[in-house]
Parts: structure tokens; sequence; C-alpha cells
């Protein structure tokens, strides 16, 4: 699609798809149960073989997941590689109620809906005997599948290149598992459950020694070819989209290059396929505007992108305990909040500080680009805070573009106790529980909680310097939200993404009375207040051998 045009069609999308306080966007209006998309993505006669779930879980204290001088890099085998993949998008828990049972993941997805797969591109394992080749991921029995297998020198080609030990992953998105119940929006929350994915992957990746590095210069094509794509009979409406590869490597030992050549990405269209993608539903809706946004936002080859990196120290150490591994397992999406609950001081500048990039920490520094994307935050309770609106400026040289961009009457006060480091902002003071609410499509979680915050991205210079960065600004809000789920769970907070939101109202509150920024993402932070009606369950139970069965 011509560039022109590609970008006609994502604004045209992007319009379209906001919700607004008299309309929400197309979507089916209903939830038709009888066609719910399976959970779960298995290729129908595809070896697969189970993977090791973890004995005792990494010791690691919580700054391990951000900073990785002291992480000692594992080798890469079966078993390691299973615990990253366990502690990132493996399973979490099942919930129960009422004769109702659903898995939940360490990976955050709007409407637990889950359309992101990940596949593996592996090297031979002695733990196994293969030869390598290209895996899907199920985390429904914490296994891999075999779609491709590797013969004779084929990966000594890839590892000499590359000029260290490697393997990728890939993310890729069914579009149609979201649209089922969010209709058209249905591509921005994919696109937010990259970012949250990504996120999930560098994370672990970190407490086994290693660092996950987004292949940027790839085409979508060169990924369809890698990991088969292109050789799959997909079913009507389910497709995989691809959406980037990363390549995953001891963080001692820095590749020599950061790109896959064309001759190797066309060797694996040699590689045959095996198995067959299951049926997710019986019925689908067609929502077309979805698949022309996909084609408007395909992705050529390109340059590496430029980062300018925030280098200062963190701003307080991180709490020791609980572990790394326990917030991840214990992160969820709160629905409820007490309307009590605040945020001292100090623990509110550290979680916003944790989503400022910094070069050497994860997840930032996989490399996705440079910041888009800043914070407007609606303080409720933080003690020792005024309330009010606020503005995070995640890269201080953006500052007086959004000065220009928003309401002049803005304060831009540098906020009370804020550190030199962190570029917090008060815009204006006052109670804001009853907006925040309001323009998060009335959920009083957005009041209820200490604080909440919108996602304000740099919108028409990205798209119309690349229309597939389109789908990248998400990614980026993605990865600020995963962070901002960690540290909630670190601190004895709760948080929860939230997509539905009236976007123009959001933007006339700012003052923002054109296109070049757009609130793309919400979050918000505070007390939970749990539903003991609901039973948890343990993440794997389904795969116990039950009484009586050997």
């Amino acid at each position: 699609m011509k560039k022109e045009k590609a970008i006609a069609e994502i604004l045209r999308y992007h319009e379209r798809t906001k919700h607004q306080p008299d309309r929400f966007a197309p979507g089916p209006g209903h939830m038709d149960w009888a066609n719910e998309p399976v959970p779960f993505r298995f290729y129908e006669n595809a070896p697969a073989f189970r993977l090791p779930l973890l004995k005792k879980d990494p010791d690691a204290a919580y700054v391990s997941l951000y900073e990785r001088s002291g992480n000692k890099p594992l080798p890469f085998t079966v078993t390691n590689v299973a615990s990253m993949l366990e502690l990132s998008m493996g399973l979490s828990a099942w919930k129960s109620f009422q004769g109702n049972k659903w898995a939940l993941r360490m990976n955050p997805s709007s409407g637990n809906l889950h359309p992101t797969e990940s596949y593996l591109i592996l090297p031979p394992m002695q733990e196994r005997d293969n030869q390598g080749g290209v895996f899907h991921y199920n985390p429904y029995f914490h296994g891999l599948e075999q779609r491709a297998t590797f013969e004779g020198e084929f990966w000594k080609e890839i590892r000499d290149h590359f000029g260290t030990d490697l393997f990728f992953i890939g993310l890729s998105s069914i579009h149609w598992r979201e649209s089922w119940k969010y209709g058209e929006r249905a591509f921005r929350y994919c696109n937010h459950d990259v970012g949250h994915a990504v996120a999930c992957l560098g994370f672990s990746a970190n407490l086994h020694g290693w660092k996950v590095l987004w292949l940027n210069a790839l085409a979508d094509r060169d990924i369809e070819t890698m990991l088969g794509f292109d050789r799959t009979s997909w079913h009507a409406f389910e497709k995989e989209y691809p959406d980037l590869l990363l390549l995953v490597h001891n963080h001692k030992e820095k590749p020599k290059v950061f790109d896959i050549p064309p001759e190797i990405v066309s060797s694996f269209s040699s590689l045959s396929v095996k198995g067959s993608p299951n049926r997710l539903s019986k019925e689908h809706a067609d929502w077309k505007i979805i698949e022309a946004v996909a084609s408007a936002t395909e992705k050529p080859r390109s340059p590496e992108p430029v980062i300018n990196w925030n280098n200062s120290a963190y701003l307080i150490q991180s709490p020791v305990r609980p572990s790394a591994a326990t917030i991840i397992r214990q992160r969820r999406s709160a629905q409820v909040f007490d309307a009590e609950t605040a945020a001292s001081r100090d623990v509110f500048f550290a979680v916003l500080d944790k989503t400022i990039p910094r070069q050497g920490c994860a997840p930032f520094d996989a490399g996705l680009g440079g910041v888009s994307v800043h914070l407007a935050v609606f303080v409720h309770r933080v003690t020792d805070l005024a309330q009010g609106l606020y503005m995070l400026v995640r890269e201080h040289t953006a500052l007086e573009d959004l000065k220009q961009k928003c309401r002049k009457e803005f304060l831009w006060q540098k906020a009370e106790g804020t550190p030199g480091a962190l570029d917090l902002y008060l815009l204006e003071r006052g109670d804001y529980r009853e907006i925040a609410a309001s323009i998060s499509c009335h959920q009083d979680i957005a009041g209820d909680s200490a604080f909440s915050l919108g996602m304000i991205a740099k919108f028409r210079e990205n798209i119309e310097k690349e229309p597939w960065l389109y789908r990248r600004l998400f990614w980026e809000t993605g990865m600020i939200g995963q962070v901002l789920y960690l540290e909630a769970e670190a601190h004895g907070l709760r948080g929860t993404g939230m997509g539905c939101f009236f976007d123009d109202m959001m933007h006339r509150l700012l003052g923002l009375n054109d296109d070049s920024y757009q609130s793309l993402y919400h979050f918000t932070i505070g007390g939970a207040l749990e539903d003991k009606r609901i039973t948890t369950l343990p993440p794997y139970h389904h795969l116990e051998p039950r009484a009586g069965r050997k």
C-alpha cells in the first residue's frame, strides 16, 4: 500500500474507533457466547512435548527484573528456556465461579482474551537430542509444538552470523480473539498486548541473565517466512499476523550484528511446516476495517531506531521482598478499588520513575525505539502531594512541545518534592476523581484509586514518518502498562489497564486541539478489593494426574 493511502487509512481507523460519551466505537453489541474463541492455539498433528515446570522459583530480588549487571547468565538449555517462558507467557492461575473456570496468564491481556501467540526458533539442544527448529509455545500444557525442523548446518550458519549463542522469540496476533468482544477497537488492544508481552519476556529473560533485543530491521513478511505463516492454511478470520521477532542472548556477550540478512530469511522457506491451526470459533463477524488497518501498518524492512537513553540511577531501591518471581506470579488486574488506600509520595515517584527507559535496564532496552509516550496523571490519594492533574514527561526534550500543545493556563510547576531526575509537573490542582472516572467510560476504578493516568503519544508525526509506527506506539504503552502492573504489586497495591476511555474528552481536558498527540491507553493503581466468591486454583492443576488414574 502506498504511504499516503496507508496514512489516510490509519487516521480513518483511529478516528472511527474512538469512544465518545454518546456512542462507543463499532462493536458486536452483545456477547456471542456460542462463538467465543477458544483461548488457546493448538497445532493439530504437530509433534509436541511438555516443558519442565519450575520446582523452585529464582530467589532474585525484585530489582533484578530491571537491573541486569548482577544477574548471572544461565546456559541456553530446554530447562532454562522453559522457566523463562513459564515466568513470562505461562499460566499464573485458574479462577472458578459458579461452575465456570478460566485461566489467567503472566502476561496481561485486554478482557483476558490473549490474542498474542509466541513462537521460538531454537538451536539444537542436547537435553532433547533434537536438531532445533521452529516451535509454537502452548501455555495450556506449558509445552512446545514443533512446526519445523532444522537439517544439517542450518543453525550453524545463523549462529556464525551473529557470533554468539542465541535463540529467537516471535510474537503474533490473532485479531479475532479481541474483535469477538470489542469489535473494531480490537486492533488497538492487540497491539497493547504485544507491548505487555515484550515487557514480560524482557523481565523474565533478565532473571536468567539474558537480554531480549528487537530485530527491528525485519519486515513483517520476513517474520512470516521464518515462522512458517506463509505456508500455513489459516481458518477464515483466524489468521495470525506477525508482530516482531526478538533475539535472546547472554547479556554479557553482545552479538556482532543486529540483523538477519535476506538470504538467511529466505532459507527458512525451504523448511516444511507441521501441524494445522485449531479452529477457534464456528462463526465470525467480519470487521473489514481491522484487516484494512493491518494492511496499512504492515512493516517493511527499516533502519535501526535512534534512542536517547536516560542514564540516571533509579530513585529509590525497590522492595527486597517479595522476590521478583513472586511479584510476576501474583500480578492481577484489579476489578474494584476501596476508594481509601493512598500511595506514599515516595512510592508514587518510584512507580513513575520505573517507566523511564534506561540504558542497560529491562524492559525498555529491548530497543523498540525512542520515547513517544508521556503520562497525564490524575493524583487522587498520594500522601504529601496535592490532588490534581500532572504530566510525567518521559523524555525531557518533549517538554516544550507538550507545553505548546496543551492548555495555556496550565501551571507546569515541578511537582512538590520531586527528585530532579523525574520530570513530573503539576498542571492544575483540584479533585479529579469524578473527571477521571467519567473519561474512563464511567469506570469507578479510575477515580477510586490512589492515582490513574492516560498515556499520551506523539501521534501524527510518527504516523507520517512511517505508517507501521502506529502499532509501535501501542507497543510502547503496553510495555509501560506491564511496568505499572509489577510496580503496583511490589508496593502492596494493584493496577489495571483500561482500554475503554473517551478519547477526545481526554484530549479536550488537556487542550489538545489536533492529532499531534493522542491518548492511547489508560491505567489506574490503588487498593484492590478481592471477590472472595471466586476460587483460585494452581496454574497447572489441570495437568496433574487425577485420583484413581496413573
